[in-house]
């Protein structure tokens, strides 16, 4: 008793001396509640299941700039995976006068409902909930109020219940227990995140703490967060125990029986006083050509004044710093959160290292050079993308990526089944194939997708399409990578002889000609059947046994001649087929053929006559249909009629093209001009004549984005960070300035590779692994995410927009795939950016 007194004085010590707590929590225009330092949302940001449960919703905290704590809802389970039930929420109101946000959570699943309140309350909120009916008897002990925090800004923070000192686990060790399925809470659409290997239980953590007070952080005043409550104990969890995406949890069950207001709890975040975010310098890691525009745009706390000046050191060969530009600050505005002015350096031509500093803070360094973009895809190329080679073996010198993958094959997905990669199987398989029967000859060639091991027919098709993009413009003959299709085995850093470029063609086009002839038509994937093996992390080889599944035989039991087995772990082709991923193949077909004549020349061959065939069927198939509004069919449709054109100069499909094209770029140069311009080496003058005012369009759409944000390129506000829509913006500057250089200027593509390589929001990282001066981002989201690792040459989706005002990119945190992950679509992408701007550059 004596002891635990003395902790109990020592905690109260700690607040009374501790830095001024929070200061008043108000709620603003935005309809959060704020003061500086704190932003508490309240539902600004909603659940949905599935993928778009990526712990990005609820009631979220963003403290001192940093989102650290969300999830904020009544939940089912003590540490909610992805694919846990999440509530609806039906409506949301907010009371100025009362200073409240109310929002109502329903799952329909169970026919529950509740009423979270959320209350402005002096240096904090109040968390309320209501509930007009008890909690079903199906969801005692399972309902409770949770908040979830990051780990990567709590471990080995320390954290006190009720006066006992502990701290936050740097890696995962905690009790579990395990519980009949029968108790556990239904999952999103019936699927089951873990194998439980016959036993006919699943595991449930147990709290590392409970207690009615409880402080997070008082060692880190920054991440410092008070929670207490009168009615229930808070429990303290560590979601890792489950999943390594987990977070720390802190929960209180719902009381069994009750109406009305059955708990309450006060939430403290302190804020630092006087505390002002850090300016954050945008600027490329990778560096500058001596030739070419350099500005900084510097991003400041709305708080903060701006200084008059900024200043350019150069590094001497002796170590020693000179200072060697001064200029002056121009102010750009208020871009959501918070404020930008820019630091213009283009003065500054000679060659060396140098650092910018703004009043205190000091950038790293970064090179000006005239070879600073000469290896900005060579990881990419190089690494990432033979890493993502499906069905081959893939070896780094002493290190083994990946053994051969999926050696049993693919079944046929049975009829009406809706899978979790957002896929489904219709009413008929489509196919002269029987629900679960192995379909031969898929298993070959083809790219994982991302951070998962399927191969998605779509992402494929466009893969293809940009390799031969990169091959026919820019013909580049490097060859770092040995593949040996025979062996089915990939070797990094290995010279093979051939242009790796032409050999990822043929990889490529190999699965997707596969799937023409074994299925008929394009598969929507070749994916996971269970999902308790689709989340798999680590070697994609072992993500299966390597056996058919045998359905005679018992769970889990292997044949007694070794070749199949009772464990339902193989991968389904799901082969509803759609019309207009035909024509994408189509499109991608006629362009293979051209790139692999006098390599392959066989499967040249087969890729042309599958694009022929497809066209024809699956422009019949759309004819027969209800015309609707897809991009996707539109872009598709025109892109197939020119590769065919070029590929075999019939003047059919020119004319089609054509016919096609004008109306599209009416509708939205932005999206067409591309495509549009790819044309022009195989048309006459008078194309590129008639193609002029949409160039001229396209330059206003520039000058506009200078005016929409201040780095001047697209910034997507999705649900997927918007790297992708820069290097594709940078992409079709390449190209435009090349034919029209007196209406686009090439150096907008500068814009681009400053984006990406740092001068964007948040942080100054270059998105691209590997790829920069001494700070590209450290973490991503890969299948070796567990690892708080990178594969080289990643691209990362970038900014997160999270509503109503702020972006975000972890680089501590990799489990978020909005932001931090690299898929094979993006990457091949990039490769063409980089290519193409590398080519403009020179």
């Amino acid at each position: 008793m004596k002891k635990r007194r003395l902790l109990s004085v020592a905690v109260l010590l700690l607040l009374v001396f501790h830095p001024a707590w929070s200061q008043e929590l108000k709620l603003n225009n935005l309809e959060y509640f704020e003061t500086q330092g704190v932003n508490v949302l309240v539902y600004n940001n909603l659940f949905t299941g599935g993928f778009n449960d990526e712990k990005n919703a609820g009631i979220e905290l963003i403290h001192h700039g940093v989102r650290t704590a969300q999830g904020g809802a009544v939940r089912l389970s003590n540490t909610p995976e992805q694919w846990d039930l999440v509530p609806s929420i039906s409506n949301r109101k907010v009371n100025r006068a009362a200073k409240t946000i109310e929002a109502t959570l329903r799952y329909e699943e169970y026919d529950f409902e509740s009423r979270v309140v959320v209350t402005a309350k002096g240096q904090g909120i109040e968390i309320a909930v209501y509930l007009d009916k008890p909690v079903p008897k199906a969801l005692e002990g399972s309902a409770g109020f949770n908040l979830e925090f990051l780990p990567s800004q709590y471990w080995q923070k320390a954290y006190v219940v009720d006066g006992r000192y502990n701290r936050f686990p740097r890696y995962v060790v905690g009790n579990t227990t395990t519980r009949p399925n029968s108790e556990k809470p239904k999952q999103y659409k019936g699927y089951k995140t873990a194998d439980d290997r016959g036993t006919g239980k699943y595991i449930d953590p147990l709290p590392l703490e409970t207690g009615r007070t409880l402080l997070l952080a008082p060692d880190d005043p920054a991440r410092l967060v008070k929670i207490t409550s009168p009615d229930a104990d808070l429990m303290l969890f560590d979601g890792r125990l489950l999943a390594q995406n987990g977070w720390f949890v802190v929960r209180s069950a719902l009381p069994a029986g009750k109406t009305g207001k059955v708990l309450t709890w006060t939430v403290e975040p302190h804020a630092v006083k006087g505390w002002i975010r850090e300016p954050n310098i945008g600027f490329s890691q990778v560096g500058y050509l001596p030739s070419q525009p350099k500005v900084a745009v510097i991003e400041l706390d709305k708080t903060d004044k701006p200084l008059a000046k900024s200043s350019l050191y150069k590094i001497g060969d002796d170590g020693h710093a000179t200072k060697v530009f001064s200029g002056p600050i121009a102010p750009w505005g208020n871009y959501y959160k918070y404020n930008y002015v820019k630091f213009n350096f283009s003065a500054v031509k000679a060659p060396g290292i140098y650092y910018i500093q703004y009043g205190k803070l000091k950038t790293n360094n970064f090179l000006i050079q005239n070879n600073v973009y000469d290896k900005i895809t060579d990881a990419t190329s190089d690494v990432w993308i033979p890493i993502h080679m499906d069905h081959m073996a893939v070896n780094e010198a002493y290190r083994v990526w990946h053994g051969e993958p999926f050696k049993e094959g693919y079944r046929q997905a049975p009829p009406n089944t809706d899978h979790f990669d957002l896929h489904a199987q219709g009413p008929t398989t489509d196919t002269k194939y029987k629900a679960l029967e192995l379909i031969p000859g898929l298993n070959v060639g083809g790219f994982f997708d991302a951070g998962d091991f399927d191969i998605e027919t779509g992402s494929n098709i466009s893969v293809v399409q940009n390799f031969v993009r990169t091959w026919e413009s820019f013909k580049p003959l490097r060859d770092q990578t040995f593949v040996d299709q025979k062996q089915r085995y990939v070797d990094l850093h290995r010279p093979d002889g051939t242009p790796d470029v032409l050999q990822f063609i043929e990889h490529g086009t190999l699965n997707l000609v596969a799937q023409a002839e074994i299925v008929g038509h394009m598969t929507q994937t070749l994916s996971n059947s269970v999902l308790d093996n689709y989340h798999h992390l680590g070697d994609a080889a072992s993500l299966t046994d390597g056996l058919p599944y045998n359905p005679k035989l018992g769970p889990y039991e292997v044949a007694s001649d070794g070749r199949s087995s009772g464990v339902k772990d193989d991968l389904w082709a799901f082969t509803s087929r759609n019309p207009s991923l035909d024509l994408a193949a189509a499109t991608m077909f006629a362009a293979a053929s051209r790139a692999l004549k006098g390599y392959n020349d066989n499967l040249s061959a087969r890729a042309l006559q599958q694009s022929k065939r497809l066209l024809k069927e699956s422009s019949e198939l759309l004819a027969s249909r209800p015309q609707d509004s897809l991009s996707r069919r539109g872009r598709a449709d025109i892109a197939t009629n020119l590769q065919l054109y070029i590929s075999t100069g019939e003047k059919q499909y020119g004319a089609k093209f054509q016919q096609l094209l004008w109306p599209a770029l009416d509708r939205n140069v932005n999206i067409f001009l591309l495509t549009a311009l790819d044309a022009i080496p195989h048309l006459d003058a008078s194309y590129k004549e008639k193609l002029r005012p949409y160039v001229v369009k396209y330059q206003a759409y520039l000058t506009g984005l200078e005016k929409d944000n201040p780095y001047g390129v697209p910034i997507g506000l999705g649900n997927w960070a918007g790297s992708g829509d820069v290097t594709n913006f940078g992409t079709t500057i390449c190209f435009a300035s090349q034919y029209f250089p007196e209406i686009i200027d090439g150096s907008h593509a500068y814009k681009a590779a400053n984006y990406l390589y740092g001068c964007h929001p948040y942080h100054n990282f270059s998105l691209v692994a590997t790829v920069g001066a001494t700070r590209p981002k450290a973490v991503f989201y890969g299948n070796n995410r567990a690892d708080f690792s990178f594969i080289p040459g990643n691209v990362a989706p970038g900014l997160l927009f999270r509503k109503p005002d702020h972006f975000e990119n972890y680089d501590d945190w990799p489990f978020f795939w909005g932001q931090n992950e690299g898929t094979i679509g993006g990457n091949t992408q990039y490769l063409i950016f980089g290519s193409a701007f590398k080519n403009l550059v020179k």
